[in-house]
């Protein structure tokens, strides 16, 4: 059975996250931006009850949670440690709530860090500030039980084998709240599967497998061999991501992302699989409901051939 993964935000359903910027609330004092920042991390929570919710009433498995669910958390000027916020364990309840609902769902949760997240760059600043990110979004992981914090694996650097040496030796000294829940991804610019399957395969850490990423940076590895290697990296149910091109393959940029997935870039091998497929398709809810729909119909035709 596939679990159909739902990024982020809502295309019509009204479930917001709220955000602010640090120009905005340099404009008060520290604890008035303390004070509205706890405003923004429990409205936040709220919202992410609801989309959890929505994800129970419409067979949707799996909800991936914005990476700035508590706003400006590792900022340099306005970041904070939880308990500095007004009313702290009531913002920490709310986000342990919701971890209860998925718990009592079977509904995955994830996180998926911005791409200034890179672990292998040869800037010592650099590094750390990423570390200092993950093990933010690891402390929201434990209370909204999320297993997974996914990331890209970096720049190159003109040097891959070294860059790919620094990555690893970072994750080796990752805490073990991050390093747990860490996986890795192939991207459209850089890394292929058959890059990371080895790193992966050393540091114990699962690779997630985006198709579509690989069908724009291919390598030796076929589809169905990078999906057969991707999911003995891990340890619990797979995680893999599913988009179309926006302007098709034919197109000079097929990167970007479709509102809608084309069932044709779905690979039939994953149709049998017991694997969590992420949807980045601009359209959200909408395209997962369509898709869901599409795999349906395409089952049920395959039942009724099998029949003859």
């Amino acid at each position: 059975m596939i679990r159909f993964g739902l990024c982020c935000i809502f295309k019509e359903h009204p479930v917001k996250f709220r955000r602010t910027t640090a120009k905005y609330l340099g404009k008060f004092s520290r604890a008035e931006q303390l004070q509205r920042l706890a405003h923004l991390c429990e409205v936040n929570a709220k919202s992410l009850l609801s989309a959890l919710e929505f994800c129970r009433e419409n067979q949707i498995g799996s909800f991936r949670i914005n990476s700035q669910i508590l706003p400006l958390k590792t900022h340099p000027q306005m970041g904070y440690d939880i308990y500095e916020l007004p009313g702290a364990d009531k913002i920490i309840e709310a986000y342990k709530a919701c971890g209860d609902f998925s718990k009592a769902n079977n509904i995955r949760t994830t996180f998926h860090p911005d791409q200034f997240v890179i672990l292998c760059s040869p800037n010592p600043d650099v590094v750390k500030k990423s570390v200092a990110e993950l093990e933010y979004q690891a402390q929201v992981a434990e209370w909204a039980n999320a297993d997974v914090i996914n990331i890209h694996a970096g720049g190159v650097y003109n040097d891959k084998p070294s860059a790919l040496r620094r990555l690893v030796k970072t994750i080796e000294t990752l805490p073990d709240p991050v390093r747990k829940r860490l996986t890795l991804e192939n991207d459209d610019r850089s890394y292929t599967p058959q890059d990371l399957l080895p790193v992966c395969e050393q540091l114990g850490t699962p690779m997630v497998y985006d198709v579509h990423h690989h069908r724009c940076v291919g390598d030796e590895l076929s589809i169905e061999n990078a999906t057969e290697q991707s999911i003995k990296t891990w340890t619990r149910e797979p995680l893999f991501h599913l988009s179309s091109p926006k302007d098709g393959w034919g197109s000079p940029n097929p990167r970007k992302h479709h509102d809608f997935i084309d069932i044709r870039d779905l690979p039939q091998e994953w149709t049998a699989l017991d694997i969590t497929m992420e949807i980045e398709a601009k359209a959200k809810e909408v395209a997962i409901k369509k898709l869901i729909n599409d795999v349906r119909r395409i089952k049920k035709k395959q039942k009724i051939l099998s029949s003859f």
